[in-house]
């Protein structure tokens, strides 16, 4: 087993390469490739990004890190990850310095006064399921509003634990966006469950529309708190959201909700209609919306028949069209005056022996999307498949596509 120090100088070592990669011309014109689609400027070529999700136990196995400490073997990690994908060769960004996330104080035990994310069944591929903790009417009422204060004393030792080992190669950068989110969806998901929450909208929707009430009112409350605390930080970095700096690029410490995106989507409400999806999800994630510069609304979720309510979103930057989206409608809808992220399908990449279906699909929708400002997007992969390849294969042939239809 490596000494301390040497596991030290391994991660130094592996920061000096990330800081080189951070500084290369190769990346600032991936910087400059992202921010002009996202400014709804034409790029050279379309970026094409893609997140490995599960798929970093294939890539990355706990057998193959080097540091045997813990703080140490996180840092490993995280470098490693960004070295993995740069040789995926993707569209993928790395900054010339080190985050360390802002410490903060919650008053409850719970953040919603209740536990959630209780798992009641996993499996060794990446399947779970969760136990909601709403059983009943009366458990609505249960439901509390938390309060975050920021802890300053833990978030400047963590920084200055950081800045001791990769502070003269990666300056400490303290971090800090919002706790819990503009993913209401998600939250009513884990407190109720889908099935109930399906059932309430038509048996019992006042329940639901409190639990939403409830739910903003504490998502407005963290927004606020973390704007007052002055270390709220910019988030128009890294892969999709590379942008340039929204209303203006403030100082630190001086920067508000309207300088940073928002992203959210629906994917809990994916079979509910267009009425009830604006009425029980919609209307109370626009004063979320209201207090940020731009959002990215979408995921993995069908918006077809939703394209017109997204687009009410006045702030709305990127419309997230998913591989169960028609790609058609949504660039009939969206023109010129939004940025299109094309999601892929994971499955069709990963699990078929070859990409010639892949590469058909490229070309048929780049081609649709030519003279319009789009991201190309491979996300929430759960396997290779046996194809220890394929997201370096994937990457190289949509970025080939990208520069033929550019």
């Amino acid at each position: 087993m490596p000494t301390l120090p040497q596991q030290r100088d391994h991660v130094r070592e592996l920061a000096r390469r990330i800081a080189e990669l951070a500084a290369s011309d190769e990346y600032e014109v991936r910087r400059r490739r992202w921010r002009d689609v996202n400014g709804l400027r034409k790029p050279d070529r379309a970026p094409v990004w893609l997140r490995p999700a599960a798929c970093w136990s294939e890539l990355l196995p706990d057998s193959g890190l080097v540091c045997e400490d813990p703080y140490l073997r996180g840092m490993e990690r995280s470098l490693r990850m960004d070295l993995i994908k740069d040789e995926i060769g993707d569209d993928h960004l790395v900054e010339g310095w080190w985050p360390v996330s802002a410490a903060f104080d919650c008053d409850s035990q719970y953040t919603w006064g209740l536990p959630t994310q209780q798992l009641v069944g996993s499996t060794n591929l990446g399947g779970w399921r969760y136990e909601p903790p709403i059983k009943t009417p009366e458990d609505f009422a249960k439901v509390t509003i938390p309060t975050f204060t920021v802890n300053h004393e833990r978030t400047q030792e963590a920084a200055a634990r950081a800045d001791e080992v990769l502070g003269d190669i990666l300056p400490i950068r303290v971090t800090c966006g919002p706790h819990v989110g503009s993913i209401l969806n998600c939250l009513v998901d884990q407190l109720r469950g889908l099935n109930d929450m399906m059932l309430d909208l038509y048996v019992q929707p006042h329940l639901i529309h409190r639990l939403m009430a409830k739910l903003l009112e504490g998502c407005l409350r963290d927004l606020r708190a973390i704007e007052d605390s002055g270390l709220l930080s910019t988030n128009n970095t890294g892969g999709m959201h590379c942008s340039d700096p929204i209303n203006g690029d403030p100082p630190p410490g001086q920067v508000r909700l309207h300088n940073l995106w928002c992203d959210a989507n629906s994917q809990e409400f994916d079979e509910v209609s267009p009425r009830q999806w604006e009425e029980f999800l919609l209307n109370y994630q626009m004063p979320i919306f209201q207090q940020f510069g731009l959002v990215h609304y979408g995921c993995c979720e069908d918006l077809t028949t939703k394209i017109q309510g997204v687009l009410s979103i006045p702030n709305l930057r990127i419309f997230v069209c998913s591989a169960w989206t028609n790609l058609d409608k949504v660039i009939a809808a969206c023109g010129q005056k939004y940025c299109i992220m094309w999601r892929q399908s994971a499955a069709e990449v990963t699990l078929p022996d070859s990409l010639d279906k892949v590469e058909q699909h490229l070309d048929d929708g780049l081609r649709k999307l030519q003279g319009h400002y789009y991201q190309v997007v491979l996300r929430e992969l759960q396997t290779l498949g046996g194809h220890p390849q394929r997201l370096h294969e994937w990457a190289k042939l949509a970025i080939a596509k990208a520069e033929q239809w550019a």
